[in-house]
C-alpha cells in the first residue's frame, strides 16, 4: 500500500491506518484472538500504520496491538499513540468503564487530563511499555480542547524535545475541532494534525485546516471517515448515527443522495467516504477504526480503488444540494469529547 511521508520527518505512514479503538472494546467486547486476526488481516492488506491511545480501553488496545506487532520488523509499520490522559488507578471502580468511557473492560484504571510536561513524560513511557517499543513514530496531543495554553507551553514543547533525540518520529495534535488545530498549525511546530470527522463526505469543515497545512507543509491523518456510522451504510437508514448522535434529517438526505451517486457508478457509499479524504493533497493516511477481518478488508479494496471523474462531480453537487434539504452542511460538528475512534 502506498506511502506517505509527514510532514518535514522521515516517517511515512500508509494511505489507509488502522485506527485501534475497537481493539480497546469500544462499545462492546472483542476477545485477544479476534483482535489478533484482525491486525493479522490488516498487514495481509499492506496496511502498516497502527493508530491508538491509552484512554481506548484504558490501555487494552495498545496492549492488543503491541502483542500483534511484536513478531513483525519494526521498520515496516509505523505506531501512533496519544497523551494527554494519565491512566491511574480508580478509587472507586464500578465495574466497567463503559457508561463513562465508552469501552467495555473493567474500570479498575480511571483517566486523569494532563497535559504538562510531566504529564506528557509518564504518558508516554507508559504507553511505550504497554506497545513493547522503544519508540514512537507519531505521538499527538489528545483532545486539548480545555488545556490549550499549558499545551502549549509545556505538552509540545516536551514532545518536540523527544522527536529531537529520536524517542519519538513526529509531533501532532489529534482533535475533532477545526479552531483549536489551526491554532496549533500556526503557533507551533507540528509535523501533524489529526482531525476526525471534520474532513468527510458528509462534513468539509475542516478544509481552511487543510489548506493552511499544505502551505506550511503539515500533514493531515483524516480519521473517522465515516462519521461515526452515517457513511459505513451502502443504504443510510433512519437513526443512522452521526458524530455518535442521530444524524439530523439534512445530513440524512444528503447522505441518501451520496448513496445513489455510488450506486450508479457501480459503488458503494462507504467507497467513496474512504477514498474522499485522500483526495487533498494535505492528507497523508484516512484512519478508520476496524473490529473484523472482513472490514478490514473492505476498507483495502476501497482505499485501493479510485472512483471514476464522474462519480466525483456528482458526489460534490450532491453533497452540496441533496434533494431533500437544499442546504449544506456547515457546523463545527458537536462529538462527545474522546469519541475519536475513526469510525
Amino acid at each position: 500500500m502506498n506511502a506517505r511521508t509527514i510532514g518535514r520527518t522521515r516517517v511515512r505512514v500508509s494511505r489507509l491506518g488502522f485506527g485501534a479503538a475497537p481493539l480497546g472494546n469500544l462499545y462492546r467486547s472483542v476477545d485477544d484472538d479476534a483482535a489478533l486476526t484482525t491486525i493479522d488481516a490488516a498487514w495481509a492488506e499492506g496496511i502498516r500504520h497502527f493508530d491508538t491511545a491509552p484512554h481506548y480501553g484504558l490501555g487494552l488496545s495498545e496492549l492488543r496491538l503491541g502483542r500483534a506487532l511484536a513478531h513483525r520488523p519494526r521498520d515496516e509499520f509505523t505506531i501512533s499513540t496519544k497523551v494527554g490522559r494519565l491512566l491511574e488507578l480508580n478509587p472507586h471502580p464500578t465495574g466497567s468503564d463503559l457508561p463513562a468511557g465508552g469501552f467495555a473492560v473493567p474500570d479498575t484504571l480511571t483517566r486523569r487530563l494532563d497535559y504538562s510536561r510531566d504529564g506528557v513524560l509518564r504518558s508516554l513511557e507508559a504507553s511505550r511499555a504497554r506497545l513493547g517499543v522503544d519508540r514512537i513514530d507519531i505521538v499527538y496531543l489528545h483532545d486539548p480542547d480545555e488545556h490549550m495554553d499549558t499545551a502549549v507551553a509545556q505538552a509540545l514543547p516536551a514532545l518536540a524535545e523527544l522527536r529531537r533525540q529520536g524517542v519519538i518520529g513526529a509531533v501532532g495534535v489529534g482533535m475533532n475541532s477545526v479552531a483549536p488545530l489551526m491554532r496549533f498549525v500556526i503557533e507551533t511546530d507540528v509535523d501533524v494534525v489529526m482531525v476526525a470527522g471534520r474532513w468527510t463526505l458528509a462534513d468539509r469543515t475542516a478544509l481552511p485546516l487543510l489548506t493552511e497545512c499544505a502551505d506550511r507543509g503539515v500533514s493531515v491523518v483524516a480519521a473517522a471517515p465515516f462519521n461515526s456510522g452515517l457513511l459505513s451504510d451502502p443504504d443510510p437508514s433512519d437513526g443512522a448515527s452521526f458524530d455518535y448522535r442521530s444524524a439530523p434529517p439534512d445530513l440524512l438526505a444528503r447522505a441518501r443522495a451520496l448513496a445513489q451517486v455510488c450506486r450508479r457508478h457501480a459503488t458503494v457509499l462507504p467507497h467513496a467516504a474512504i477514498r474522499f479524504p485522500l483526495r487533498h493533497p494535505a492528507v497523508a493516511s484516512v484512519v478508520a477504526g476496524f473490529r473484523t477481518p472482513q472490514e478490514v478488508r473492505s476498507a483495502a479494496r476501497w482505499a485501493g480503488r479510485d472512483l471514476p471523474s464522474r462519480a466525483w462531480e456528482e458526489l460534490e453537487a450532491a453533497a452540496i444540494d441533496p434533494p431533500e434539504s437544499g442546504t449544506a452542511y456547515t457546523g463545527e460538528g458537536t462529538s462527545r469529547q474522546g469519541r475519536k475512534h475513526g469510525e
